[in-house]
């Protein structure tokens, strides 16, 4: 299941929730800003940032890594990338705070002396999933959150209830559709095995019209036209033709003829 792109799409628009969780208020949490940032001169790219406004005081930065498979070296490159944005971004912050989000706490790493110092730090928290309280209890926020680790067996039935409850609670008819989008993401990657007309008829949503869908089928779209473009190019090579005269003929971008003619020679 790919959650990293879940969860971007969920925080990119919510990064009020990362406050939600770990029960820190501010006034100015759904103006943050959240990216993913590669820290210069390294080789790090820390997945999960959020930057505060421009004009806020003070400027909190909140570092999140979202883990869902064990890794004994989490911490001690979570705690890396963090301090070396840190210490290249020295005047964008007054305060920073780290957040680790599991599963559940069997996937958090064995060894928690090492970084002691910041585990037991009120700067770091670590939120378990399967902790936060049933979905009748939560936010919406969190129930999308909790949807990605609920079993087949009953993700179906939680997908179910979350939308439900978004058509009677949410009346932003944009903030809706992407949250369905959300949803509908999460169900077709979690219930694989699930027909197309079956996931329709669970959710009760066209999967035609959802962000997921359309990306699919662009994908698909974009493998066909380069399986065209490989059988095409040799054959246009050997009439003469140049590399430039085939692009301009096909109406394509000359680096992918030029692609084309390299996947051919490869083989």
């Amino acid at each position: 299941m790919k959650r990293d792109s879940i969860y971007y799409q969920i925080f990119k628009r919510f990064p009020d929730l990362i406050f939600e969780i770990i029960d820190y208020r501010t006034e100015q949490a759904q103006n943050y800003r959240f990216e993913s940032v590669e820290v210069k001169e390294t080789a790090f790219r820390i997945d999960g940032v959020f930057l505060p406004p421009e004009d806020v005081t003070p400027r909190v930065i909140l570092f999140a890594e979202v883990q869902f498979q064990r890794d004994e070296t989490l911490y001690h490159r979570f705690f890396t990338e963090s301090l070396m944005y840190l210490n290249r971004n020295q005047s964008q912050y007054d305060d920073w705070y780290c957040v680790v989000i599991f599963p559940s706490r069997n996937l958090e790493p064995s060894d928690t002396r090492t970084h002691r110092m910041f585990l037991s730090s009120n700067q770091v928290q670590r939120i378990y999933l399967d902790e936060l309280g049933t979905q009748n209890q939560q936010s919406i926020g969190i129930n999308l959150m909790q949807l990605t680790i609920a079993s087949e067996k009953v993700m179906a039935e939680q997908a179910k209830q979350l939308m439900e409850r978004l058509q009677l609670e949410s009346r932003d008819t944009l903030l809706k559709n992407e949250i369905i989008d959300i949803i509908t993401t999460i169900a077709v990657y979690k219930l694989s095995s699930l027909s197309r007309e079956e996931v329709e008829a669970m959710l009760g949503v066209s999967l035609e019209e959802t962000r997921v869908y359309q990306d699919a089928k662009a994908e698909g779209r974009l493998e066909r036209e380069t399986e065209i473009l490989k059988a095409t190019v040799p054959l246009l090579l050997k009439t003469g033709m140049s590399i430039e005269q085939i692009a301009q003929q096909l109406n394509v971008e000359i680096e992918v003829v030029r692609l084309a003619v390299q996947q051919n020679t490869d083989k």
